[in-house]
């Protein structure tokens, strides 16, 4: 049975009373209800409150919202549940993680290509301050992962770097910085640690390699730093780590391999045996294939918890879930022992959390606070701070290059290259105004004749749009003189925009192929800048780059410090990347 008076609780005699008699006077379809954390898909009262008085959810992630919005869903379902919600949100990048409203402070990467561990103790603190104004109480943070391998589609910008005491020293203050709103714990992710595979658990299994020793140098170290630092959750990640599943069953198949949100190796033996975590813990979104393709899903939900985890995420339908999690309770499958466990567990950390002492209408912050805290100027400095302190001169072969101005070049042609991979449902959220078109208003301000490149692709598509018959030459014949190329534009600036993560291939897209102008073939032509704005490993399709530079984001205030970077020349970079920019290819050196 857990200790609630020990680590990560604390919890008084009276607070232990609380959980004890709480769960004492619940009913079986109460103590079901506990374990789920429900997604929720709909902000209208009727549906919030169902989900609490029918289903009695342990906790709620939620939809993208204002902060308004957000507060009022958080209200009502404080204030209509019986036992008091853990209300999580994903503030790895800042406080738009709890509401679209928020500030974004910095990616994990950005963070880390500064240096400085002081912004990792802000990020914790000003995210978690503005989500606890909306009534957040947990963060799925912080990302924990150690990025070996820059083909891994999943932490792309989510993680400190590749340097296991980095990533330690990182997440341990960000968790500090957290643990400075009252009341505020968190998540760390993904157990037992992504970063190696080329896969992505939404999509396929994943797989960490790793041998039991070099698992403790390295995630293994991480996770005891943040368990000795009092973290109080882990989300188990639909990875499998092989090396100590044998370990500590040391007759498992190849085909009982499992992911950690369905190992009792992984969770009761290396989580909770070998590295003392005493927390609560936690899946990943339940619909990710890593986890689904495991066996049947009505299968998958009891065995979760059989397991040794505590809550899952998400219903898939409630009224079927909850079924097969109760049937999995009534028939044995989770044993009446499991089931105080994971109780005890959520339960302790909600009274860890102080929301026992609360009455309903009391749970949830002054609302007169929120538009005091949400996206203030205190924490757009440091977000400017941090862009100032990030951006990183990569690569730099062509001295002469910088600084960049009107004088020396007066036209510049931005070369805007996404992303191979489907758009996602980042693509419902994305800005009016590309980062490009931005560039080019930011560039023309500063007396630059700045002008975007259109690809015969582009041109095509256009005359198809418009019904008429593409000019197939513009692709097969529309090549340019050297001498008139090198006469129409200055300097060229390549700004390549790939989402750094939940993209199963995240490489860029180009248009045309042998001598395209999206592709920067004329780098001994004209001065040519290519800037990377989101993923970091540009290098390994572009190895040609001879100035190359990586943002780690394409906002506002990261462009405009981008530029004056650039104008000012190679003493005003600061920023070191963390991760391995060069792939570990040695022509992107070149």
């Amino acid at each position: 049975m857990v200790d609630m008076r020990a680590k990560p609780f604390y919890l008084s005699e009276e607070d232990c009373k609380w959980v004890e008699d709480t769960i004492a006077d619940m009913t079986v379809d109460e103590k079901i209800g506990q374990l789920f954390f429900n997604m929720g898909s709909s902000r209208e009262e009727e549906y919030l409150k169902m989900t609490v008085e029918k289903y009695h959810i342990g906790g709620i992630r939620y939809n993208p919202g204002t902060a308004d919005e957000i507060y009022e869903q958080n209200r009502i379902l404080q204030e209509n549940s019986k036992v008091p919600l853990i209300i999580a949100c994903n503030t790895e990048n800042g406080g738009d993680g709890a509401c679209t409203d928020g500030t974004m402070i910095g990616s994990q990467t950005k963070i880390a290509a500064t240096g400085n561990t002081d912004y990792a103790y802000q990020l914790g603190y000003l995210s978690n301050k503005e989500a606890a104004a909306v009534g957040c109480n947990l963060s799925f943070a912080p990302v924990s992962d150690i990025l070996y391998n820059w083909e891994n589609p999943v932490i792309g910008l989510r993680t400190y770097g590749n340097d296991p005491r980095r990533v330690a020293k990182m997440t341990k203050a960000y968790l500090k910085g957290a643990h400075e709103n009252p009341g505020f714990c968190c998540a760390a992710k993904h157990f037992p640690g992504d970063g190696l595979d080329f896969r992505d658990q939404h999509v396929a299994n994943s797989v960490n390699t790793m041998s039991c020793k070099e698992w403790d140098e390295t995630f293994g170290m991480v996770y005891q730093t943040l368990i000795d630092e009092g973290l109080e959750a882990v989300m188990a990640g639909h990875i499998m780590q092989p090396a100590y599943a044998r370990y500590f069953n040391p007759e498992l198949t190849d085909e009982e391999m499992m992911p950690a949100t369905l190992s009792t190796e992984l969770i009761q033996g290396l989580l909770r045996k070998k590295l003392g975590f005493n927390g609560m813990v936690l899946t990943d979104a339940s619909h990710m294939v890593g986890l689904t393709c495991r066996m049947k899903r009505s299968d998958m939900l009891p065995a979760a918890i059989a397991a040794g985890v505590d809550m899952f995420l998400f219903f898939n339908e409630m009224e079927e879930d909850f079924a097969s999690m109760k049937q999995g309770y009534l028939d044995g499958r989770i044993s009446e022992e499991r089931l105080q466990d994971a109780l005890h567990r959520i339960l302790a950390l909600k009274a860890h959390m102080g929301l026992h002492k609360k009455a309903e209408t009391e749970r949830m912050p002054p609302k007169e606070q929120v538009h005091e805290i949400i996206g203030c100027e205190t924490h757009k400095k440091v977000q400017r701070e941090i862009s100032e302190r990030a951006v990183t001169l990569v690569k730099y072969k062509d001295k002469h290059v910088l600084p960049i101005t009107p004088k020396r070049y007066k036209r510049i042609m931005i070369v805007y290259v996404k992303g191979l991979s489907a758009p996602g449902l980042g693509a419902f959220f994305a800005a009016k105004k590309s980062p490009a078109e931005v560039l080019r208003e930011k560039l023309c301000a500063k007396g630059f004749d700045a002008f975007l490149y259109e690809s015969p692709i582009e041109k095509m598509q256009q005359q198809m749009q418009a019904g008429e018959k593409p000019d197939l030459n513009l692709y097969f014949a529309g090549k340019t003189p050297i001498k008139e190329f090198r006469e129409n534009q200055d300097l060229i600036l390549t700004l390549v925009d790939i989402p750094g993560g939940f993209q199963p291939v995240a490489r860029p897209a180009f248009g045309m192929t042998k001598g395209g102008g999206e592709i920067p073939w004329y780098v001994f032509e004209l001065p040519v800048v290519v800037v990377g704005v989101q993923h970091p490993f540009v290098l390994a399709d572009i190895p040609q780059a001879r100035t190359y530079i990586n943002t780690y984001d394409s906002k506002d205030v990261t462009l405009d410090v981008l530029i004056e970077k650039l104008m000012t020349g190679e003493e005003a970079f600061t920023g070191t990347d963390p991760v391995d920019a060069f792939c570990g290819l040695f022509d992107t050196k070149l």
